[in-house]
């Protein structure tokens, strides 16, 4: 019993600290309850169909390829910049890194849509029947969705300006779904940012056991860390102008 109960812990502590593939997958498929939640509540007690938290199936569709794609490119263009100043720490191998891609793909796809349809798609909906002022449905599922990124043992001096991030790229993504009509937007968005962030060129400290390459330097590390987060606000903000004058000429063409 005893040794089982190690065993576990064991499990655990592995999944609390995702510095390997199993371990990151494991904590990514954590977010499927997460995703079913906000689903099944519209239908037990709000008597509504789930496509309601969506929009409309080909929108959603197309607004998360073309979201998606508009952040490879700039954080593609960011990364390029980023390279000539920094060199890149190599985490795992090539070919264990493409072995472990297509569940990697999905696994930040369950995570990041699963976000999106509790903070903004049932969250921010509740809010809008009960409340007109759009500062109220705007703000508060942001500021929730920042504090859910408190973490001051990892980021250390670096906390709340992770937190600050992660309210203001809330707030991008709500705005982008009111725009858009759709929940695919803000998914799209969202799935493109952590595959860089996981899968790609993850920051030592956080989520690294999916990433093909690492950051130089560690989250908690004032003052490298805290200009990248500057350069990812501008970049995300780059992100939001393109993307918010798109839809905003889709709605003009009616």
């Amino acid at each position: 019993l005893v040794s089982d109960m190690d065993s576990a812990l064991s499990w655990f502590g592995k999944l609390a600290q995702p510095v390997t593939p199993t371990p990151t997958l494991l904590l990514l498929a954590t977010f499927i309850g997460l995703g079913l939640a906000p689903m099944v509540a519209v239908v037990a007690f709000h008597r509504r169909g789930i496509g309601t938290l969506w929009g409309q199936a080909p929108v959603v569709l197309s607004d998360f390829t073309i979201c998606a794609a508009t952040v490879g490119l700039v954080y593609g263009g960011g990364i390029a910049v980023w390279s000539w100043f920094y060199d890149t720490v190599p985490n795992i191998e090539l070919w264990l890194w493409l072995s472990y891609l297509p569940l990697a793909l999905l696994g930040v796809a369950v995570q990041t849509a699963a976000e999106e349809l509790l903070f903004r798609g049932y969250l921010m909906q509740q809010l809008a029947a009960r409340f007109r002022h759009p500062v109220i449905w705007l703000l508060i599922p942001a500021l929730i969705f920042g504090a859910a990124h408190y973490d001051p043992t990892s980021a250390g001096p670096n906390t709340w300006l992770l937190v600050g991030s992660a309210t203001l790229f809330g707030l991008i993504a709500a705005d982008l779904t009111v725009v858009s009509g759709s929940l695919g937007a803000a998914w799209g968005v969202h799935f493109a940012n952590n595959v860089v962030a996981i899968l790609v060129l993850a920051t030592q400290g956080t989520i690294t056991g999916l990433a093909l390459r690492l950051t130089p330097y560690d989250i908690d590390a004032a003052q490298v860390s805290a200009g990248a987060v500057l350069t990812d606000l501008a970049l995300i903000l780059l992100v939001w102008l393109l993307l918010r004058r798109h839809f905003v000429m889709r709605q003009a063409r009616g």
